[in-house]
């Protein structure tokens, strides 16, 4: 193919234009600054691009001289980010640093999924010395929580048909299926009555610790889920004495294993309270038998904290407990096709307390979209048996490529050319955009690939900072390759 004669600019770029995009906070629903980074980015580059009302961003660049009449290229992905660790996601910048050679962030995520991908295809925008075709880059916005961007962009803002995306985790692999995703967030009314007075408890219980995680490609890992502990723990002191719950709050986002988690309860004093305190020691020795080897640091910590003004009706705090238990959490289904392959699952990814009702996020994916759908409706019908209304914020098709097309196939040679080896063809079970691209765009091809991404949707994320520049070269040499 040589690729030797093709002058590969180095990877630099790329990383300056990652610290500038970690100084705009970027949480799904909320990417109006970094669209506007990317239309002030076009225009300083003197290129044409649309926005549409989802704030999706398309920016046109030219081919290089002589290359007009090539194939049309799209650099797929996505501007937000699942943001775990911050305080304040809508203002706190991403602190990152690299160590051992891998880009970490200091007590958040890192924003690598996907900003690294995006970097890298703002990186070929700005510089002439790259030979491509006519290039689109399409980034769109709340693919992490929804991906409303995608499923609402008009069938004539995007013209190419050969997508390159820029999404995936896996350095030594081509993505050419996902699994669907089937989000809802359910919401179990709450009243409120005033906390009871005279001889009672009150306790803080807390999980920490945690790894989390992404809750699709991390869901078989056996990682503990701060929702399953904080069942266990209340379900426990359920069967054995009356208590009230004030508040609860676990996970951090929809998309992710909840990785903590804090509620507040009061029982009464005496035999009550000390069976509360014991279950610190219980559940912490379950962790450890259960967890130990998977998910080392997770605890459970129950202490003394001051009294509420309030509690909520037992009758919620019931439901609650009786929906958890009978909805499935982790692995549902393997696959029999794709061996060592997750085909059906389900992640509760947050409960937090509002004021008129319990708000609960459950992700369901599958890459059966029928089973997808029915697993959701399951889950739907046990929340509405306990008084809750559930609406569905994303279903999204799974997606499966022509695993023979030539489009697969020159990719891969381009790892080989470049790189020395072939990456494997793999369905991974989280989603992407691709199944809207493949229903809006009809004759689309697409083939996704990326850097080695740890731990995303964590404030462990980290992304190995070689896989970046082998990427990198990648995809200048498949640029200029499809153009050829």
């Amino acid at each position: 193919m040589g690729n030797h004669a093709i002058a590969i600019p180095q990877a630099d770029v790329v990383f300056e234009i990652f610290k500038q995009l970690n100084q705009i906070p970027r949480p799904s629903h909320h990417e109006e600054r970094v669209a506007d980074f990317l239309c002030k980015y076009a225009e300083r580059l003197g290129l044409e691009y649309d926005r549409d009302d989802h704030n999706c961003v398309v920016i046109r660049k030219p081919a290089t001289p002589g290359y007009e009449r090539c194939t049309p290229i799209v650099l797929l992905n996505h501007m937000d980010m699942v943001c775990v660790g911050m305080n304040d996601p809508l203002n706190d910048p991403i602190e990152a640093y690299t160590e051992d050679g891998w880009m970490k962030a200091r007590g958040t995520s890192l924003g690598a999924d996907n900003g690294i991908g995006l970097s890298m295809a703002l990186a070929v925008l700005a510089d002439d010395r790259i030979v491509h075709g006519p290039l689109e880059v399409m980034t769109t916005t709340n693919e992490e929580d929804g991906m409303s961007g995608a499923a609402n962009l008009s069938e004539d803002f995007l013209c190419g048909r050969k997508v390159i995306n820029l999404d995936s985790e896996d350095y030594d692999t081509i993505t050419t299926g996902a699994a669907g995703a089937y989000l809802q967030l359910h919401r179990l009314p709450v009243t409120w009555q005033p906390a009871p007075k005279g001889k009672y408890r009150w306790y803080r219980i807390s999980i920490t610790g945690g790894h989390g995680g992404h809750s699709g490609v991390d869901i078989n890992k056996g990682r503990a889920s701060a929702v399953v502990l904080s069942w266990a723990v209340l379900a426990a002191i359920y069967n054995e004495y009356d208590f009230d719950l004030a508040s609860i709050r676990v996970g951090e986002a929809n998309a992710s294993i909840a990785s903590s988690a804090e509620m507040v309860i009061c029982v009464p004093s005496g035999e009550a309270a000390e069976f509360v305190k014991s279950q610190e020691q219980s559940l912490n020795e379950w962790i450890a038998n259960e967890y130990g080897a998977t998910d080392p640091n997770v605890r459970c910590h129950i202490e003394k904290t001051e009294p509420r003004e309030r509690i909520m009706n037992r009758k919620a705090m019931e439901a609650l407990l009786t929906a958890l238990e009978q909805i499935p959490q982790g692995v549902v289904k393997m696959s029999e096709q794709m061996e060592g392959t997750v085909e059906t699952s389900n992640n509760v990814g947050r409960i937090v307390t509002e004021d008129n009702h319990l708000l609960i996020s459950t992700h369901t994916r599958s890459f059966i979209d029928d089973d997808m759908v029915a697993l959701g409706k399951e889950i739907r019908d046990v929340f509405a048996s306990q008084g809750a209304t559930s609406e569905l914020v994303m279903s999204a098709p799974a997606w499966q490529e022509n695993q023979n097309s030539d489009f697969l196939r020159l990719t891969s040679d381009v790892f080989e050319d470049v790189l020395g080896w072939r990456p494997r063809p793999v369905a991974m079970h989280f989603v992407l955009e691709a199944g809207y691209f493949v229903q809006k765009y009809p004759g689309i091809e697409i083939a996704s690939i990326g850097p080695r991404i740890v731990e995303p949707h964590s404030v462990n994320e980290r992304v190995e900072l070689s896989t970046i520049n082998d990427i990198w070269r990648v995809l200048i040499v498949l640029l200029h390759v499809l153009a050829g």
